[in-house]
């Protein structure tokens, strides 16, 4: 095991043990699923952490998640996109991807359908995972992307009903400057609210390195983390 591998498994062990104490705070049985984001960071990072036990790598670039994907098949991972999706890359994403974590509008759900049924007609893939993504923040503060709580019921049926695509659940990223309990209490009313409608779509994905902990204690099933694991983004060139 190389210097950086070393690294990367003690980042690993405490991010795992913050988690393992916040689920044993928040009384829960089950341990949220950790999906490390590896986005700016090489795939022979992601080939060290496959050897370290994880198995659900996000990235947010199309052109960076889909050139790792082709050149990691070996190792059996589940990649997730996280970020901001074009239409347009929908074609490219669903060769790849296990779940989008990031729809945002009807537009984007049809176009990932429509993808989703070539692929299936070739390649005979599974479902693709599709969780809508839902902006917490308040109109005076920065965006950080995801569709207005309101339009959240009408998306859910814009998922449901396309072929090839399956309803998770919500994602979000709390409000920059904003106490992340608030905004996850709010996501986890959100969640609750979709679930009536849609019982299968119970995945809550929230929850980063600074407010992991809030995120478990609000329900969350899946924690994206980067940089607490991986360190800060690495220089270009």
């Amino acid at each position: 095991m190389d210097e950086r591998a070393l690294q990367l498994q003690e980042r690993l062990a405490a991010v795992r043990a913050r988690i393992a104490a916040a689920t044993l705070a928040a009384g829960r049985a089950d341990e949220p699923r950790l999906i490390v984001v590896t986005k700016f960071h090489p795939a022979a990072d992601v080939a060290r952490l496959a050897a370290l036990g994880i198995r659900d790598v996000g990235e947010n670039r199309d052109q960076e998640a889909s050139a790792k994907a082709a050149g990691l098949t070996e190792l059996g991972l589940r990649w997730h996109f996280i970020g901001q999706l074009q239409s347009k890359k929908a074609k490219s994403v669903v060769k790849y991807a296990h779940s989008v974590q990031s729809v945002d509008r009807p537009q984007l759900a049809e176009a990932l359908a429509k993808a989703m049924l070539r692929a299936q007609q070739e390649e005979g893939r599974d479902e693709l995972e599709c969780f809508i993504q839902v902006s917490l923040d308040d109109d005076a503060g920065e965006h950080r992307g995801g569709a207005a709580p309101a339009d959240v019921g009408q998306l859910a049926e814009s998922i449901a009903s396309a072929p090839g695509l399956r309803l998770a659940g919500v994602m979000a990223v709390a409000p920059l400057g904003a106490r992340p309990e608030e905004a996850f209490e709010k996501l986890a009313g959100i969640s609750a609210a979709l679930r009536e409608a849609h019982p299968g779509a119970a995945a809550i994905s929230a929850g980063m390195s600074q407010d992991l902990e809030a995120a478990v204690r609000f329900g969350a099933t899946h924690l994206r983390i980067g940089s607490d694991i991986l360190g800060s983004r690495p220089p270009v060139g």
